[in-house]
């Protein structure tokens, strides 16, 4: 049976585009609209009934769930989210959570009383969905946080490649002479394992870099678990260097953290990049103003945006397999690396 991502394949169009020509839409062109309804036409293309009669059951809303209050990352993947939700003339609300909050707990208790059509997590533990998901009755997806070993038909995801970009981040310090490199970020338990298990890529992904070039990593000494905020970054960083002053690198977990830590190596007497080089992770728009400027791993915040909403408009209207994607990241050399001093 043709879908819809038959239709925008053959056609050339956008999913989106597809869907605002079966939906009647104004805002498409006649040669589009021509272009999709012959193809529509030509293969009987019939909407899913199950997905139309779920629609009509449910709040005309949309809801997004945000992780943490203090992610200036996932806060401008939402303003993006918003922005192409209004193209579409969807409603949203926006509940913030805690960083360590169960989101599906709490969506069950929002859907209790406002029944959303669709729900779109920002941030989230891997484990309350693998846990507890299939108590969601409507299409999801997961913004930043890969997935598909999950196999929820209802849930897609959108997300970086965690672990390549963290061996990126450390490899870059490895590039530049640094042998001591000490990882900031996440929680962990007894010895170092870690409890969230949305920290475990970026840490197993940095720390197989470490040892693929032959360093050998102490998780109790080398590594300090903390929030993913500034203040959590400046704690983290001053606890760190006390157990391993001889530390030339860090990376971090996140840019919040990273610019945390280059604040608490400046109240420490330290210099970056001059005394100890720091990497982020995230790139949100802020970290190009830092003084120094911030080296970090960037991730797409208006693709991982207009990837999640099509998919997610699509499956409410239609149906169709939930959809899992790695967005790619860049490199961005910024001012807070540099070689180690001799």
């Amino acid at each position: 049976m043709i879908t819809i991502k038959d239709i925008a394949r053959m056609s050339g169009y956008s999913t989106g585009t597809v869907s605002r020509v079966l939906n009647n839409r104004t805002d498409v062109s006649e040669e589009a609209r021509e272009k999709i309804n012959k193809i529509i036409s030509e293969y009987n293309y019939q909407p899913n009934s199950n997905a139309k009669m779920l629609k009509q059951t449910l709040s005309p809303d949309i809801s997004v769930i945000v992780r943490g209050n203090t992610s200036l990352f996932l806060q401008s993947i939402l303003a993006e989210i918003q922005i192409r939700m209004r193209e579409h003339r969807e409603m949203l609300n926006v509940l913030f959570i805690g960083e360590t909050d169960d989101e599906i707990e709490a969506t069950v208790q929002l859907g209790q009383n406002m029944k959303p059509k669709g729900l779109i997590f920002l941030g989230g533990n891997p484990e309350n969905f693998r846990e507890k998901f299939s108590r969601i009755p409507v299409p999801s997806v997961l913004v930043t946080v890969d997935a598909e070993s999950l196999g929820f038909d209802l849930l897609s995801s959108f997300s970086t490649d965690d672990e390549s970009g963290a061996a990126r981040a450390v490899g870059e310090l490895y590039s530049r002479g640094h042998r001591r490199i000490g990882i900031l970020g996440g929680r962990s338990g007894v010895h170092g394992e870690l409890k969230e298990s949305f920290s475990k890529p970026r840490i197993d992904g940095a720390v197989q870099e470490l040892n693929r070039r032959g360093i050998a990593f102490d998780l109790d000494r080398d590594y300090e678990a903390c929030a993913y905020s500034t203040r959590g970054g400046y704690d983290a960083a001053r606890k760190l260097l006390q157990k391993s002053p001889d530390l030339t690198g860090i990376f971090c977990m996140n840019d919040a953290i990273a610019i945390g830590a280059m604040r608490a190596f400046k109240d420490m007497g330290m210099s970056v990049p001059e005394d100890i080089s720091v990497v982020g992770f995230d790139g949100a728009e802020y970290v190009r103003f830092t003084i120094p400027r911030l080296s970090t791993i960037r991730q797409d915040s208006a693709m991982l945006a207009r990837k999640s909403v099509d998919d997610l408009l699509l499956r409410i209207s239609y149906g169709g397999a939930a959809v899992h994607e790695k967005i790619p990241f860049t490199y961005v050399d910024g001012e807070s690396v540099a070689s180690p001093r001799k």
